[in-house]
């Protein structure tokens, strides 16, 4: 813990998608490290939404701008002249890519050059972490775990979209950034590819934690699209902690880790949909309940699994949740949301018992 301080003391962090799920709570992290964050984003695209409940808006500086609007993102970049750069933002939700493809390419792929291009003019920067997603992968529909080394692809426009995110991160590090050159440009670029990420916070569309959660208060068992889909699931505050090693790691020693990373649990975590949604009824209790979705739904991958074996010996990452632990986590979380507690504040002692298991 000490020596994270010590890392983000003081440190200018630029934090695109920090009005997100994901983004709140890496804000309000760092923040707690002591870094100073500009974040860049559109407003939440939920009511009620994590960044509101969480005052995420008091530890930063809190700029509302599209990625899809290069001049403004180089302005914001360059003024704020920061060392590290966190890419968070992106159109995460496959049916939505599905009904705005066009809309879903422009922020995940020409968002992505954008923010290359946009770090290209700001010679402050040391350390790029572009987030992306295990659906990156061309999916085999096999039983073994995707490696960083296996084929990129994607059957649907989000998947494919953050496929090619991908690309243009290794295009740029290539081209612009190339690691037998970073005492010149000074730049280490490295993306991030976790799993289904769990906890406090969210009410995005379409993601399975989120509508139970809404359904539990309708009295009504909450339809489940696809049950027997399998997944790897993890609680937010696992991948984020990916994140800023990865990041410490490129400011320490640069070059050497400027690569793609899985940040995925281990494979006792890697579970169906209809065991997660069975063990958050119980924990919920109240009545709740779920039924399976009779109606035709589009195409989504049927199993997905990472092996983070890479993070776990490069990074000395792993994660520190388990599964019930993170379902806890998570379920802890909206039931003080419901009661009315101050979630600024329950959100802080999350981070703080997450980051006290790092000695344990």
């Amino acid at each position: 813990m000490e020596d994270m301080v010590k890392t983000w003391q003081g440190r200018r962090v630029f934090l695109t998608g920090h009005t997100g799920f994901k983004g709140s709570w890496l804000a309000l992290w760092l923040s707690r490290l002591g870094a100073q964050i500009r974040g860049y984003s559109l407003d939440p695209c939920t009511e009620p939404n994590m960044f509101s409940l969480a005052s995420v808006g008091t530890v930063l500086d809190d700029v509302r701008g599209d990625i899809r609007d290069y001049d403004k993102l180089e302005v914001s970049m360059t003024q704020f002249a920061p060392e590290v750069i966190f890419h968070l933002a992106a159109q995460p939700i496959v049916r939505r890519s599905y009904a705005d493809p066009v809309g879903t390419y422009a922020t995940n792929v020409m968002g992505t050059v954008h923010l290359m291009e946009a770090i290209r003019k700001t010679p402050s920067v040391r350390a790029v972490i572009c987030v992306t997603t295990d659906k990156c992968y061309q999916n085999q529909a096999w039983i073994w775990p995707y490696r960083e080394s296996d084929p990129l692809g994607g059957y649907d426009p989000y998947a494919s979209s953050k496929a090619c995110a991908e690309i243009v991160s290794a295009a740029y590090r290539s081209s612009f950034f190339p690691i037998e050159r970073v005492h010149e440009h000074h730049v280490a670029v490295a993306t991030a590819r976790a799993g289904n990420v769990i906890g406090g916070g969210d009410w995005s569309e379409d993601r399975l934690i989120p509508d139970l959660v809404r359904g539990f208060g309708s009295g009504q068992p909450v339809l489940i699209r696809r049950p027997n889909a399998i997944r790897p699931w993890q609680h937010v505050l696992d991948p984020l902690h990916g994140y800023l090693t990865l990041a410490e790691k490129l400011l320490a020693q640069s070059a050497r880790f400027g690569s793609c990373y899985n940040f995925g649990p281990g494979d006792e975590d890697i579970w169906p949909v209809e065991r997660i949604a069975t063990k958050l009824v119980h924990m919920w209790g109240n009545g709740a309940s779920w039924v399976r979705d009779s109606v035709p739904s589009v195409h989504e991958d049927h199993i997905l699994r990472l092996d983070a074996s890479k993070a776990r010996a490069e990074l000395g990452w792993q994660p520190k949740l388990k599964i019930e632990t993170a379902l806890e986590w998570t379920t802890a979380w909206y039931q003080a949301w419901k009661l009315g507690e101050n979630m600024a504040e329950f959100t802080r002692k999350q981070i703080e018992e997450y980051q006290a298991r790092f000695s344990r």
